[in-house]
């Protein structure tokens, strides 16, 4: 009786749906705007972190960065930084660094093309993104291969689909685009294909003016009405150690006068590019970042800007950056509390450093991510389809992850706990030895009481063996496919093609803009 109870719900959830896992079902859950459930947990104690945040602070005042475009070190001297420009080091004061992080904003609006896809961010809020900055490309059937204007476009389809998914990313680079257009086929698609937030790379400001010039027009906005609010993002590495290079100072200069977000990240790999210990790696990860939020505010106070962490370790057998490592979850934590103790909304990097896609790839992912949630991460940037230390995105691991991620977004939402979701009434109506497949409190719930899955397989053994005993990799490139084949751009993005192609098409005759290094 009770298999027969089964059966028949489970032939009645199936009712219009495809049959194939990830189809849509009636279930509808909101993971357009996440917050955090989760506690932040510490790794250190409180006056540790204070004597971190003390200590970068005097790596900045007393060894100072190097800053290698004038531009910026002009800045800094004007705000009272001491610059030696035959060094080009700027050594920057503890009261510099203070009246920047006053001025800095606790929250930002971040506005979409879509109002129901804007973001808040902010500590408490989360928000996920796929594997970006790749140079290869790889799924099951074609194998990796360099990244093409065709892939990135695809994973821009995929991010849009997913909701769990809240920006765009340059998940890979178009090599087959020349890098003087590269950024009009980068932008084209994102603003066609998609309504999410867009980004776009701090290569210079030709480049970066270009850019902000097309979201404009896809956007139908005046020149005031860009700056006055932000609608896209960067993400700005420091050369660590102690470095800012010449596009990505220009690229947080530019952003921050232009009112669009600067996730400032340095990249600290404990005992390759900073100190072998956590607390040494965030140290000088912290000093470096603060140094670019300061960089930021004083070309325009209140400036949008998200600190950056993204530290992990290396392999000290061969140097490879490892990621989902306990060193790398620590210091994940390490930064929440850091950034919790200037009040900044903050991103946080997960990943892989397995090179396919398969167990080590998961559970390297999923340690990263949990730290990422647990930390209280705003951002968490190569949430989905990373490999290889970002090397690669993998097509079938994006797929994979993004259970990961939905299943999160679930422990995020509320769970009723209201008299009629306890259920005596339930309770009283099954006799003891009997079952509630056809009681009237799950009838009345079963299509959308359980999260249902995208891509994990919950048949039995002989079900499985029979559909052709297929692997969750196997199973996540079905959905990838099914996906693009069917997806259809939003009506509003995908309008805005013919103004973009005209200015494409004029920046292109001028002979486009050149990267700036």
């Amino acid at each position: 009786m009770i298999e027969d109870a089964a059966r028949d719900l489970r032939r009645e959830r199936r009712r219009g749906r495809t049959g194939e896992a990830g189809s849509e079902s009636s279930r509808r859950p909101n993971y357009h705007s996440l917050k955090n459930a989760f506690a932040p947990q510490p790794v250190f104690s409180n006056d540790q972190v204070a004597a971190i945040h003390d200590t970068a602070l005097r790596v900045l005042e007393e060894l100072g960065i190097k800053v290698l475009l004038p531009e910026a070190r002009a800045i800094f001297a004007r705000a009272g930084a001491l610059v030696d420009e035959d060094s080009q080091m700027v050594k920057i004061g503890r009261d510099i660094v203070t009246a920047a992080l006053a001025s800095a904003p606790r929250s930002i609006p971040a506005r979409a093309g879509d109002r129901s896809r804007d973001l808040d961010l902010e500590l408490g809020t989360m928000t996920f993104l796929a594997g970006c900055g790749a140079p290869n490309v790889t799924d099951l059937e074609r194998g990796r291969r360099p990244g093409t204007l065709q892939a990135f476009e695809d994973f821009i389809r995929l991010v849009q689909h997913f909701d769990v998914l809240h920006m765009l990313g340059p998940c890979v680079e178009p090599q087959d685009v020349d890098t003087r257009f590269r950024h009009y086929a980068t932008g084209r698609a994102q603003l066609t294909l998609s309504d999410k937030v867009p980004f776009v790379f701090a290569r210079g400001t030709p480049q970066v003016e270009d850019s902000f010039e097309m979201i404009r027009l896809a956007r139908g906005l005046s020149e005031d009405e860009f700056v006055s609010s932000a609608h896209s993002y960067t993400v700005i590495n420091t050369n660590s150690p102690r470095q800012l290079d010449i596009p990505m100072a220009q690229g947080i200069i530019d952003f921050a006068r232009a009112g669009q977000i600067s996730i400032i990240t340095p990249f600290c790999l404990a005992g390759a590019m900073a100190p072998i210990t956590v607390a040494g790696a965030l140290t000088l990860q912290h000093a470096e970042a603060l140094a670019g939020l300061t960089l930021a505010q004083i070309a325009r106070p209140g400036a949008p800007v998200v600190y950056g962490s993204f530290s992990s370790n290396v392999d000290m057998k061969s140097g490879a950056p490892a990621f989902g490592t306990p060193e790398h979850v620590k210091a994940t934590l390490g930064a929440g509390q850091l950034a919790r103790f200037t009040g900044l909304p903050w991103r946080s990097g997960g990943g892989s450093a397995a090179n396919i896609s398969d167990a080590q790839a998961a559970h390297e992912t999923q340690f990263a991510l949990w730290g990422s949630v647990l930390a209280g991460a705003t951002v968490c940037i190569h949430a989905a389809g990373w490999l290889e230390g970002g090397l690669s995105v993998s097509f079938e691991k994006l797929i994979t992850d993004i259970e990961a991620l939905q299943t999160v977004a679930e422990l995020c939402a509320k769970t009723p706990g209201d008299e009629d979701a306890i259920g005596f009434e339930a309770i009283a109506e099954v006799q003891p030895g009997g079952h509630f497949f056809s009681a009237a409190h799950t009838m009345s719930r079963y299509r959308t009481a359980f999260y249902e899955p995208l891509v994990a397989d919950w048949s039995n053994f002989g079900n499985w063996t029979q559909s052709g005993s297929k692997t969750a990799t196997e199973r996540a490139t079905g959905i990838w496919k099914r996906i693009l084949s069917d997806f259809q751009p939003p009506a509003s993005p995908a309008a805005t093609a013919g103004v973009l192609d005209e200015f494409i098409a004029r920046r292109t005759e001028e002979g486009g803009a050149a990267p700036v290094s």
